[in-house]
């Protein structure tokens, strides 16, 4: 599942080479997680501002309103000054001026959602309670120690839930805790001052890497541009069970949380 780094690679992608284009139709495809909410026909005419991201969700602010995009399990947006035929997998061709922006979605959990602002309905539904943008100055210590000191859930599942940080999905959750030496099974209301501070700064650090890395490619991730990610090559837990720590040499153990799998060190990961 595209995490955020994966997402803001994408944005990264195409978002200065769509800036500036006039809209001349929009294709959609089979129906999506949600609907697109008006008809096709609101978007012909409209400039594409900017790209912006809030969470998982790419947002391209418009002369009118603003067009919310979601990649959902496997989904992938390219760019191209041409496209060719849609394939069945194909669900959304918005074409420009200045290309051709589409999403590739395989299993249709992914969508394209139109508002009149990101402040009305359906905006506001889907991005209102998202928590802090933690690659952002609004990350802020003070109110991230307030958000985990409100959960009694264990750390690792208060992170994967984005209402006190969005978009530490499950690859980057692993490798912030490990790097911060928390097991991902305390709860978060036990983690001291100093722990969280740790782990705050363990998850910029970790994001970072990760976007500077083009993201991780774990199946079928590539960017706008059609390129994969490197950061799951030098992860130092995720997917690694049973191998040495890159640290101190103990095995990796995997568990099960909510579902997800969880990866982390016995020995560096203590409490």
């Amino acid at each position: 599942m595209p995490e955020l780094p994966e997402v803001e690679v994408t944005r990264l992608s195409f978002a200065s080479r769509i800036a500036g284009a006039r809209v001349s139709a929009l294709h959609m495809g089979k129906p999506l997680r949600w609907p697109l909410g008006v008809s096709p026909t609101v978007l012909v005419g409209q400039t594409v501002l900017r790209v912006r991201r809030r969470g998982k969700y790419l947002l391209l602010d418009m002369d009118h309103g603003v067009l919310l995009l979601h990649l959902g399990m496997s989904g992938s947006l390219n760019f191209a000054p041409t496209q060719g035929p849609a394939g069945k997998h194909d669900h959304m061709d918005l074409v420009t001026t200045l290309g051709v922006l589409r999403l590739h979605d395989p299993r249709r959990f992914g969508a394209a959602v139109w508002s009149e602002s990101e402040h009305h309905e359906p905006a506001l539904k889907l991005l209102g309670k998202l928590g802090m943008e933690p690659l952002t100055d609004g990350f802020e210590l003070k109110l991230f120690q307030q958000g985990l000191k409100k959960r009694s859930a264990p750390i690792k599942q208060v992170l994967l839930a984005g209402d006190v940080v969005v978009g530490v999905g499950n690859i980057y959750a692993s490798e912030a805790l490990f790097l911060s030496c928390i097991r991902p099974t305390v709860k978060a209301q036990k983690l001291s001052g100093p722990r969280v501070a740790k782990l705050h700064t363990a998850i910029r650090q970790v994001l970072a890497r990760a976007v500077e890395q083009g993201g991780s490619s774990l199946k079928d991730f590539v960017s706008a541009e059609g390129n994969t990610g490197y950061f799951q090559l030098e992860a130092s837990v995720y997917g690694r069970t049973g191998l040495p720590c890159r640290v101190c040499g103990t095995a990796i153990k995997q568990i099960v949380q909510g579902q997800r799998s969880t990866f982390f060190c016995p020995a560096c990961q203590k409490l």
